[in-house]
């Protein structure tokens, strides 16, 4: 199942996370209408496309080119799914209006080292 396109107003970008060597990503929001109804879509940039969202501020309309990965992870004898929209291009004009300012959740712009996490997390 890949791509998909969506058109949305960014919410929140949030900073880079840095796994290890090998996986960084980096999440962020958009609001889209379904009816009359606000969507919130989180969407992930991993690896060499962490900066792909840079030129862009919250409150600018983008366009989101995604492909959905899921998977299966058995943890005690449960098994929990997980399903992730994983954004490969964005398209919209960076400089078209200027955007309010919203804060990340992790409160700063440097990339975030994630050294404590547990080894059966499957990603």
């Amino acid at each position: 199942m890949n791509n998909f396109k969506i058109e949305g107003e960014i919410v929140v970008i949030d900073n880079e996370q840095v796994f290890s060597s090998k996986f960084k990503k980096r999440d962020f929001v958009i609001k889209t209408k379904d009816g009359n109804y606000d969507q919130f879509l989180k969407f992930q940039l991993v690896n060499d496309r962490c900066d792909l969202i840079d030129k862009y501020k919250a409150g600018q309309e983008i366009t989101v080119h995604f492909n959905l990965s899921g998977r299966g992870y058995d943890k005690g004898g449960d098994t929990v799914y997980f399903t992730n929209l994983v954004a490969w291009r964005i398209e919209g004009d960076a400089a078209k209006k200027e955007a309010p300012t919203y804060q990340t959740k992790l409160g700063s712009k440097q990339p975030v080292v994630v050294n404590d996490m547990n080894e059966d997390l499957p990603f």
